[in-house]
């Protein structure tokens, strides 16, 4: 049961006279509606993911339209999507998060690239870059420089994003290149509104197909020696075909102002932060007109040299806010200049950082430095004044908690989620290396990857989606244990079962392989993978725990079908067999991959399954069963050891209520599902046997409330006075 997008799925039918208002991510999914766009895929992944996970709720509409729309395994696989726009004009669409999506497709990238292509073919990539990243900080701009596609990074405001998707489709076509569209998270939660245009059913799509396939051409394909051709082509034809359309389309802008004698170049998506920035020098009004002239690249590859000389010429200086590193924009322009012999200085990464995110601050931090050396009649002293005092007010805020508390914050790193099924079996591993010593963990990315965080601190590498047990090859030979490799269905769908399962297998090797078999990508908005649960299942076990994810066992059939001869499945929540498990795997005489399959439904979704039914029956008076657990405070020696063991955020501490001990005893407080770990992991590792677990009964039956009452009258009467 995914997140419901119902509503944004009714404005994508939006027509032209109406005025469409939402995210930037959402504008865009209609922008590619209104350009006829004939194919939709891609791979889930923030900042993009509602761009897919819309499209394919609304696939009644798309069928309407005659678009399709398909949920690739992986963006490899959503970028040789793109190769339908090769032979036919189709217009393509795909997405996914870069950098990480970016280098998982950049082969088929590569190849389509080669030959280019005669339909549109546009990559909307989200660019998790910065502060707010979830991913290894580099830029999606070295793939469009080395494979030769066009780069767009339109300005932050929805109608030139939806400008930019139209005309991206279009410089594709022209310039027979791919395109990539990226979209920082800023840009795609920007909020705002433009006028709608009707969309446009493509002339050849699911319901007017194609009756003949494109003739036999040898210089469609990616392939030697024609591959020497299509070098060239990409600099004497493809690049010269885009500088053009961007020039006559004006898809980069000029935005003129009094001071001519200095000039700001900046990224399309930088540009609203350079304005806001501009505004505390007194440079720019309310309405974003600024004094400085600026040019803004919405096209930021590739760049156009007489469009950049005739802005830098006979000036006495110019700024480049270029985000990230390294600069290939500055070095290009410096490039540009230096060939026509334009000595214009020229500045960028020697006044503003080489690296990170260039919010308003960092950027005003820049232009404060270019100001001083070149427009000294420009007043900074307000907001260098602003720079400072934020600076001032960070550290008094940060001096004043330290001094509350006699010690500084502590470090508050992300977590697993209530209940989370993956949490029991970072406990039931660490009890387990109790018994058999260390061991190598090879981590992958999901929400398994929160075990490298504490109270488990668990993974020695992250190498890439479903890596992790090809990441071990090298290492496993060389240790005395066996070494143990993490990942989730989501990762063994979209990469692991090719690069991990089949090559251990190929090469004989003998290691431990721990799959999370959830139900879902969860760690990228818990969207339906080929082993998610029918929605049959998914009603009929609406009141269960652990045994949702039995009905669906494709990821068991598929290893046994690969030759897989030692497999357990076992529920992540009962620890202490889970912990024997693993501990079976580390110590058998079995030579070989071993695989255990961790089965244990996704806590948010089973919570947003059960949540709703159990409102309803609450709602007709009828019995509803709650379970909560708890901590007997005169049982609690105040060790600790069971939030050491679990670190579940609703298991923590309360002070003593026992006036003669010290030390804070443990609580469960609100919040807690009644997942059991608490509970288990006491049994697991033999702990002090003061977790208790309770039912909360609500419309109990006569009989219930009889026996409630009889139950209170004979404690009451036990309690001392």
């Amino acid at each position: 049961m995914e997140v419901s997008f119902s509503k944004e799925i009714e404005s994508l039918r939006m027509g032209a006279g109406e005025t469409f208002h939402g995210e930037g991510i959402l504008a865009i999914t209609k922008a590619l509606l209104q350009s006829g766009v004939a194919y939709v895929g891609g791979y889930q992944g923030a900042p993009v993911s509602h761009l897919l996970d819309v499209m394919v709720q609304a696939k009644p509409y798309m069928d309407e339209l005659g678009v399709h729309v398909e949920a690739c395994s992986n963006e490899a696989s959503a970028a040789a999507m793109l190769g339908a726009s090769i032979h036919y004009p189709l217009r393509g669409a795909v997405t996914w998060k870069s950098i990480v999506g970016t280098n998982v497709a950049a082969d088929a990238l590569s190849n389509l690239s080669s030959p280019g292509v005669t339909g549109g073919a546009l990559i909307v990539v989200g660019e998790d870059y910065g502060e707010g990243a979830s991913v290894i900080q580099e830029r999606t701009h070295a793939y469009a420089l080395k494979s030769t596609m066009c780069l767009l990074d339109p300005r932050p405001d929805l109608g030139k994003m939806v400008d930019m998707v139209e005309h991206g489709f279009r410089l594709s076509e022209t310039s027979n290149m791919p395109a990539i569209l990226e979209l920082r998270i800023r840009a795609c939660h920007v909020r705002g509104s433009f006028e709608c245009k009707d969309n446009r059913p493509p002339a050849i799509s699911t319901r007017e197909l194609m009756e003949e396939p494109a003739a036999f051409n040898y210089d469609k394909l990616a392939h030697p020696p024609v591959t020497f051709r299509h070098e060239k082509l990409k600099s004497e034809e493809r690049i010269p075909a885009a500088r053009r359309y961007i020039l006559e389309q004006q898809l980069n802008e000029l935005m003129d102002g009094p001071r001519k004698d200095l000039g700001i170049i900046v990224q399309g998506g930088i540009y609203n932060s350079l304005i806001r920035a501009l505004q505390q020098f007194g440079l720019c009004d309310a309405f974003g007109q600024a004094e400085i002239p600026i040019l803004v690249l919405n096209v930021t590859y590739p760049l156009v040299p007489e469009q950049v000389a005739e802005f830098a010429l006979g000036k006495r200086a110019v700024l480049v806010v270029e985000e990230g590193q390294p600069e290939y924009i500055e070095n290009e322009i410096a490039t540009f200049l230096r060939r026509r012999d334009i000595n214009t200085p020229l500045h960028g990464k020697d006044m503003l950082p080489s690296g990170g995110e260039y919010s308003v601050e960092v950027v005003a931090a820049g232009l404060a430095a270019f100001l001083k050396r070149y427009a000294a009649d420009v007043d900074t002293s307000s907001a260098t004044g602003w720079l400072q005092g934020n600076a001032e007010r960070r550290g008094a805020v940060g001096k004043q908690i330290a001094e509350q508390l006699n010690q500084p914050l502590p470090a508050r790193p992300p977590g697993f989620c209530i209940g989370c099924p993956e949490r029991p079996v970072f406990s039931a591993l660490k009890l387990a290396q109790q018994d058999v010593g260390p061991v190598h963990i090879a981590a992958d990315i999901g929400c398994h990857a929160f075990g490298t965080f504490a109270p488990f601190s668990f993974g020695h590498s992250i190498l890439g989606y479903g890596m992790s047990l090809a990441s071990r090859a090298g290492v496993s030979p060389m240790m005395a244990r066996r070494t143990l490799s993490i990942m989730g269905d989501g990762g063994f769908w979209h990469n692991g079962l090719l690069t991990g399962v089949q090559s251990a297998l190929f090469n004989g090797d003998d290691a431990v392989l721990l799959i999370f078999k959830n139900g879902y990508t969860s760690a990228t908005g818990t969207q339906d993978i080929i082993s998610t649960p029918s929605d049959d299942a998914k009603f009929n076990a609406r009141d269960k725990l652990q045994s949702l994810t039995d009905t669906n066992k494709t990821i068991e059939s598929t290893l046994q079908g690969l030759g897989i001869k030692w497999l357990r499945t076992v529920h992540t929540y009962n620890v202490e067999e889970m912990r024997q498990t693993l501990n079976e795997a580390f110590t058998t005489q079995f030579n070989g991959l071993k695989v255990i399959v961790a089965e244990g439904e996704c806590q948010l979704e089973r919570q947003r399954r059960i949540k709703p039914w159990l409102a309803g029956l609450l709602k007709k008076g009828k019995r509803v069963v709650r379970v909560k657990y708890g901590v007997d405070e005169d049982i609690c020696n105040g060790d600790h050891a069971c939030i050491r063991l679990s670190g579940c955020p609703t298991l923590t501490l309360k002070d003593n209520p026992d006036p003669l001990k010290v030390d804070p005893v443990a609580t469960v407080i609100d919040g807690c599902v009644g997942c059991g770990l608490c509970g288990e992991n006491a049994h697991a590792a033999t702990l002090c046997p003061s977790f208790y677990r309770a039912e909360i009964i609500q419309n109990p039956k006569w009989h219930e409330r009889l026996l409630g009452s009889v139950r209170s009258a004979l404690v009451r009467v036990m309690q001392p006075a």
